[in-house]
């Protein structure tokens, strides 16, 4: 009898044990199944009206046209707080529509509010394409005001945000995707398959490679004044007002990558850029999806104080799970990740796909996406008996059919919150140079004020949670 991964079943061991440990409230389940009269507008033959809210880079090179490419999907509103790109997203799907159609097409509202947005009626799901640190809280006031999420990673800007937000979509039944891509990637899935199911042994050690922001040019900046068209003070949301200048946000001239991905006032930098995406993937194929760590440290260079741009530069991690498996990350390895075991190791990368035209690795068209230490593993079959994983091509369109189905989607908030996790706790060792101890269950640092201290930051009111 073929042997299922059973994602219900880990989802019910995950809720009993460690939410329990976090302090959850008893969680709704997910049903397999929902007939179609009780789908109501979300049965799979009916319109899936969407609302993106962010409309940058990543909004329009990626989750836009992931989704509007679906015939069952149709975006009908676009916000965001610069009015420049909100009028120029209007004007994209518009245009987008009338191509499809062939006639004029005049469908997409605007909005600087998202939550304006969300008390649209009309609207059924939303993509959140904002920057990091305006992730969690419209995510939430989606799910509460009855709205299915894809949402881009990383999943939260703090470890206790990310358990709010699980909690919340968990209790709310809504589905909630997160951006993490790589797993609708075939090569990633067959090679976390592969893993799983011993086809280079006992797997003992797991390299990962990331990318870095490492501007080379001054970014000391004076105070600019503030665009007529951007709602400044809003888009800072909950962290400190700052003064306003043009690298802290994104470009007023196009949709190039913006500076605040280069600023620990809104994320991470590249530990959790990258590193939510490949930190998935060591999950994903060491069977640690709904867990963590228990050791972390790591050491990094950072810009000098008083930079604009100050998040890490040249750095390296190991993280050290239960079970004894460590996982080195470093900028120094090839961009992927490289699972090694007793028998053998699988190296596995995103080969010449790109997200959007500015990301931060050059594409290298004869780029193996899959590679092994002997090319007969790669061809290694799995019995029907073995562990066979989470099978989609598309991500937008995974989402899209969860909506519909009401089934699990393939990254999940509760597998994207704990990939999170792991790059925070990177950059938690990172600032603090020292070896760090972590309770997964209770999703706290052993006997370590000055760590657990981080798991939070100071919410500027009135943006707070």
């Amino acid at each position: 009898m073929k042997k299922q991964h059973d994602r219900h079943s880990t989802r019910r061991t995950f809720l009993k044990n460690t939410l329990k440990g976090a302090g959850a409230l008893a969680l709704v389940n997910f049903p397999t199944i929902v007939p179609a009269h009780v789908l109501g507008k979300y049965a799979p033959s009916n319109r899936i009206n969407i609302g993106a809210i962010g409309n940058g880079r990543i909004s329009r090179g990626h989750d836009m046209p992931g989704v509007w490419k679906y015939d069952q999907a149709r975006i009908i509103a676009v916000c965001d707080l610069d009015r420049n790109r909100v009028t120029a997203a209007q004007k994209l799907v518009n245009d987008y529509y009338s191509r499809k159609t062939g006639k004029p097409y005049d469908g997409v509202k605007t909005y600087e509010d998202y939550q304006e947005l969300l008390n649209n009626k009309d609207v059924d799901a939303v993509l959140i394409s904002t920057p990091d640190h305006w992730h969690v809280m419209p995510a939430i006031h989606a799910v509460r005001a009855g709205k299915d999420v894809y949402m881009q990673k990383p999943a939260s800007l703090t470890i206790a945000e990310g358990r709010l937000l699980s909690n919340e979509v968990h209790r709310s039944g809504r589905i909630l995707q997160v951006g993490s891509q790589q797993r609708s990637m075939p090569q990633f899935k067959r090679a976390c398959e592969l893993v799983r199911n011993g086809a280079i042994g006992k797997v003992h050690t797991v390299y990962v490679g990331l990318p870095i922001d490492d501007p080379k040019e001054s970014t000391v900046e004076k105070e600019m004044p503030l665009p007529a068209n951007l709602l400044y003070e809003k888009w800072l949301g909950e962290t400190p007002y700052v003064p306003y200048t043009e690298k802290r946000v994104h470009p007023q001239a196009d949709f190039s990558r913006p500076g605040w991905l280069r600023c620990e006032q809104f994320g991470a930098g590249m530990i959790t850029g990258w590193g939510a995406h490949h930190f998935d993937i060591v999950n994903w194929g060491l069977d640690t999806e709904y867990t963590g760590p228990v050791e972390i440290s790591a050491t990094a260079q950072f810009p000098p104080a008083g930079n604009l741009w100050d998040v890490h530069g040249p750095f390296k991690s190991e993280t050290i799970f239960a079970n004894g498996v460590k996982v080195l990350a470093s900028n120094e390895y090839p961009n992927g990740v490289k699972f090694v075991g007793s028998e053998g190791w699988i190296f596995v990368t995103r080969g010449n796909y790109a997200a959007t035209s500015s990301d931060p690795v050059t594409k290298d068209q004869n780029s193996k996406s899959l590679d092994a230490s002997d090319p007969r593993i790669l061809s290694t079959v799995i019995p029907e008996s073995g562990v066979h994983l989470y099978d989609t091509k598309d991500h937008h369109g995974n989402w899209l059919e969860s909506i519909a189905s009401r089934q699990m989607p393939i990254t999940p908030i509760e597998v994207g919150h704990r990939a999170c996790t792991i790059c925070l706790l990177n950059h938690a060792a990172m600032k603090l140079q020292r070896k760090l101890y972590w309770d997964p269950v209770n999703e706290r640092f052993k006997n370590d004020d000055a760590a657990n201290a981080m798991l939070t930051r100071p919410q500027r009111w009135p943006y707070t949670l």
